[in-house]
């Protein structure tokens, strides 16, 4: 029996936001809003079945952040079950993407309301990475869907791009609302807060975070989303251009990109 788009009223103030767990540790979300119903990448496609057929949802759209196939692999089985789903994702990647009906590029705006949605180049973790960023996603704030570029307390591996390029797309990050939820890729969380633990073992947020984040975990609650405010205050790889970072790091007065890399190939190691 075929499913029906349930779309919000086109008036509606919040986007309804789903987080679907796949694989051993992936993220992807179902965003229901005034203009239907959009997937947030495909890293299998069996829990985002099931997911949508316990709402009576249909997709009209699934949209990729970058070409790794934990993030496409359900493409196909969720087109053949969805068929009139159109499948969007980063025109720069396309060649290492399942068939894109539409190739998106940085600036490209669609929708209406709360479902108005921004493409942002986010290179580092893969040179054509984009993010989708809902300004309007509710009353409270917008809403980032960052995958493997900003992840909550971290940020993703550098398989293809620069040390520079990353920073700069995490200063690009920085600049949204504090009040803005991002929605990561993967459950890290954990192992991040660990790993900042040893970067800034004195701050205090820092610490009271990473035991609620040890509380969520023990009780098999998802971390992801988090506000961009408390991981500008949490995140290592947000607070590179800090002073007292720089400090703690042995790295007063050495330019914020170098402190960020450092960072970075401390993780690595980690």
């Amino acid at each position: 029996m075929p499913l029906e788009t349930v779309p919000l009223d086109k008036d509606t103030q919040s986007l309804e936001i789903i987080t679907v767990p796949c694989l051993s540790d992936n993220y992807a979300y179902l965003v229901n809003g005034p203009d239907g119903v959009a997937v947030i990448d495909a890293p299998e496609a069996a829990p985002l079945i099931a997911a949508l057929e316990a709402r009576g949802w249909e997709p009209g759209v699934l949209m990729i952040t970058h070409h790794h196939p934990d993030h496409h692999g359900g493409t196909a089985a969720l087109r053949a079950r969805f068929p009139k789903m159109m499948v969007m994702g980063p025109k720069d990647e396309a060649d290492r993407l399942p068939d894109l009906d539409m190739a998106l590029t940085p600036g490209f705006e669609g929708g209406t309301g709360a479902g108005r949605c921004q493409v942002l180049h986010v290179p580092g973790h893969t040179l054509g990475h984009i993010a989708y960023y809902y300004p309007d996603a509710s009353a409270e704030g917008g809403a980032l869907f960052s995958a493997d570029s900003l992840m909550v307390m971290g940020c993703g591996r550098l398989f293809e791009g620069t040390p520079g390029q990353m920073w700069a797309t995490l200063q690009q990050l920085m600049a949204l609302p504090d009040d803005t939820l991002v929605y990561s890729g993967h459950e890290y969380t954990q192992s991040n807060a660990r790993f900042a633990l040893s970067v800034e073992p004195e701050n205090a947020a820092l610490v009271a975070r990473a035991a609620e984040i040890d509380a969520l975990r023990a009780a098999g609650t998802p971390t992801v989303p988090a506000q961009l405010g408390l991981e500008k205050a949490t995140n290592p790889f947000l607070r590179a251009h800090l002073e007292p970072l720089k400090t703690a790091l042995d790295m007063a007065g050495v330019a914020d990109a170098e402190v960020f890399a450092h960072i970075r190939g401390l993780k690595d190691r980690f």
